[in-house]
């Protein structure tokens, strides 16, 4: 059975807390792991989450400040440890190669697991599986920042009411399927479109087209609220969004549930980030992020 899933290993921004630790997010998208922007700490977070390090496939860096990005050197050395047994893919900003180069050589250990380099120098796609394609768009944040979008093929809905109407079933469905036509009966006669699931991955950031770009018809968006409203000028300065911003973003963007993150050290009330959201007009699923909790994606609309 596929499970589709964001384990939150951790939710601070620039200062961990008692209740937070930097960043950390691994998506489980069947049979597949995506590590998202491992900051310091991760690697312990995994064992307290339950997520071995081969359960990564891929770990995507937003950008190369060390709250999202500290942890890859022991995430990187625990995959060779554990001999995982595949390869693992790393996108990262191209500007930060040598960060990148750095993290993973930060001590001496034996390599046993490949790891692919795949830098990120512009919008675009960065990868296409059987399950989903992987994008990435540049955000507006003082070091080069890029978030990433999965996109998964549209299918079809065999409805069996329209089957059995025109006498189809048990193997002559797998036939209809594949060859698109049977006895003068098309796919389109007998199913519906069903639209595929979208996850954007959205890190410290402005406001700018391309966090529209990654959130627009997400199913699940997970976006940094690293401030409140109150201190909007602070999030400009600083390259940040707060939560009534975040909030506008997903109601804009026709979001289905919003997974707010990345929080200041110097707020103690996680209810505020929900109820600047509310304010700013969202009234979808959301989710004020803490640390090791599991939050599935939504079931496919349609």
């Amino acid at each position: 059975m596929s499970v589709r899933e964001l384990v939150v290993l951790g939710t601070a921004s620039q200062v961990p807390t008692r209740h937070r630790n930097h960043n950390g997010y691994l998506l489980r998208w069947d049979g597949e792991g995506i590590l998202f922007d491992p900051g310091d700490g991760t690697q312990r977070q995994m064992a307290r989450a339950g997520v071995a390090a081969y359960d990564i496939n891929r770990i995507c860096v937003t950008h190369f400040h060390g709250d999202h990005s500290l942890g890859l050197a022991g995430v990187i050395q625990r995959i060779n440890l554990d001999r995982v047994p595949h390869e693992v893919t790393a996108h990262y900003p191209a500007s930060g190669h040598v960060f990148f180069r750095r993290l993973r050589y930060a001590t001496a250990y034996r390599e046993t697991v490949g790891i692919t380099e795949a830098p990120v120098d512009a919008d675009g796609v960065l990868a296409r599986t059987g399950s989903y394609t992987l994008q990435a768009h540049k955000l507006s944040h003082p070091v080069e920042s890029y978030g990433y979008r999965i996109t998964e093929p549209d299918g079809r809905r065999m409805l069996p009411e329209r089957l059995a109407a025109h006498g189809i079933g048990g193997p002559d469905v797998g036939r209809l399927q594949r060859d698109g036509e049977l006895r003068g009966v098309t796919l389109a006669d007998v199913s519906e479109e069903r639209r595929g699931q979208r996850f954007a991955f959205v890190m410290d950031t402005r406001l700018c087209d391309g966090v529209y770009a990654l959130a627009d018809g997400c199913d699940m968006l997970v976006i940094e609220s690293t401030f409140l409203d109150e201190d909007g000028q602070l999030a400009a300065d600083h390259g940040h969004l707060t939560a009534g911003q975040a909030g506008a973003v997903a109601k804009e963007a026709g979001v289905r549930h919003l997974v707010m993150t990345h929080f200041s050290q110097r707020y103690s009330d996680p209810s505020e980030f929900e109820r600047q959201a509310r304010m700013a007009g969202y009234d979808g699923e959301l989710t004020v992020a803490a640390d090791l909790v599991r939050v599935p994606l939504p079931k496919r609309s349609g």
